[in-house]
């Protein structure tokens, strides 16, 4: 059976089985994300320290075990492990009836990271395996868009069913894993190919460097989503949910419409670029004196936000052996969460200290680092694997 991939063709049923898959399963997920901080203070009496724990249990895991699912996926199948991901994320979701207290409710959160980390890791080799070797990167910048629509209706369906009480909620991030679970159920098994040894363990080489890159594209994106509505609030310019929002549509939109740039101008050059446009839309931002300038910015940091990630993530899988690219994916994106880590706190710091702007001023600088490197990496593909030379 020849792979999807070596035809030339676009398996359109396949990609709309894993993507559906995807869109559901970060759905229920973050169905329970508006909901969450107040059933925590209310039920447990508990401050903001444990809500935040709360929160955030899911990131722990998923940054832990995205490497270990795609080793996993690699050697047992891509579809199986998505599968995995999915029921863990409905079992998750079922436990959230369950009465098992604070720190019950804390496991069941890191369950919830192991599910997504497989679902996420093992689709998106999947992903790269069904696509056309022309237009992987395009392909892995809307798998990318399938989740963020996901968290997005998910959020907003939480926030909507709340009024209707908490077991609706719980309902929802329950039954939307199952309907993903059914769509990936319906796509046939990958083809089976003979799975080298090697791609176990935390870090794969090929996803080092354009890892690394993208934690450091990371800043610029936490710094706007945590401070943006209040740094033009304080400014005086107001209508930060509305930057905010203009952020995301051209995230999206990005990807449909230029999102094959990856594929037809080389990952590198492209990741470059794109850094270069984040941290020159973070300097907009930064400088912004009224709101047209500040709109201005998130365009510009957007278009370039938008394609570091699949630039980078093509590099990763033209420098990997196509037996291993469920481990490096794995890999790869476990930088994101660590970006999240990190970024999350040094940037409360930095505007508790030096103010708004200079976490907008910090992002570009590492947006510029993250350029550099992209620019840097050289894309030398195995034998087994195929890549675009630049």
């Amino acid at each position: 059976m020849t792979a999807p991939s070596e035809t030339g063709k676009l398996p359109r049923l396949a990609i709309a089985g894993v993507f559906g898959g995807l869109f559901c399963g970060y759905l229920g997920l973050s169905a329970a994300i508006p909901v969450l901080p107040d059933h925590v203070r209310d039920r447990f009496g508990a401050g903001d320290l444990m809500v935040g724990l709360v929160v955030t249990a899911t990131a722990l895991t998923a940054l832990l075990t995205r490497p270990v699912f795609g080793g996993l996926a690699d050697r047992h199948g891509y579809r199986s492990v998505m599968r995995f991901g999915a029921l863990a994320l409905a079992f998750g979701g079922l436990l959230y009836f369950v009465p098992l207290g604070l720190i019950g409710l804390i496991a069941v959160r890191l369950l919830l990271g192991v599910g997504e980390a497989a679902l996420f890791t093992a689709g998106a080799a999947w992903t790269v395996l069904l696509a056309p070797h022309n237009r992987r990167g395009q392909l892995i910048g809307l798998y990318g868009i399938a989740m963020w629509g996901g968290i997005s209706l998910g959020t907003a369906l939480g926030a909507a069913l709340r009024h209707l009480g908490i077991d609706a909620v719980w309902t929802l991030c329950a039954a939307t894993p199952l309907a993903g679970f059914v769509l990936i159920s319906i796509v046939a098994p990958e083809p089976r190919v003979a799975r080298s040894g090697g791609g176990r363990g935390l870090m794969l080489r090929p996803a080092a460097l354009p890892g690394l890159a993208l934690a450091l594209a990371a800043a610029g994106y936490v710094g706007l989503a945590a401070f943006i509505i209040r740094d033009l609030q304080v400014r005086g310019i107001g209508s930060g949910a509305v930057v905010l929002s203009i952020f995301s549509a051209v995230y999206a939109g990005t990807r449909l419409v230029i999102g094959k740039l990856p594929d037809q101008l080389g990952p590198r050059r492209v990741g470059t670029w794109s850094g270069i446009g984040e941290a020159l839309g973070l300097l907009i931002i930064a400088w912004s004196p009224n709101l047209p300038v500040a709109v201005l910015g998130v365009v510009v940091m957007g278009v370039g936000f938008s394609l570091l990630h699949p630039s980078l993530a093509l590099m990763v899988m033209n420098s990997t052996e196509s037996t291993k690219q469920g481990a490096a994916l794995g890999a790869y994106t476990s930088f994101w969460d660590l970006g999240l880590f990190v970024w999350g706190p040094a940037t409360g710091a930095i505007a508790s200290g030096l103010g708004y702007p200079a976490v907008f001023l910090v992002g570009a600088g590492c947006a510029c680092a993250a350029a550099v490197m992209a620019n840097t990496i050289r894309q030398s593909p195995p034998p087994a694997a195929k890549g675009v030379s630049e």
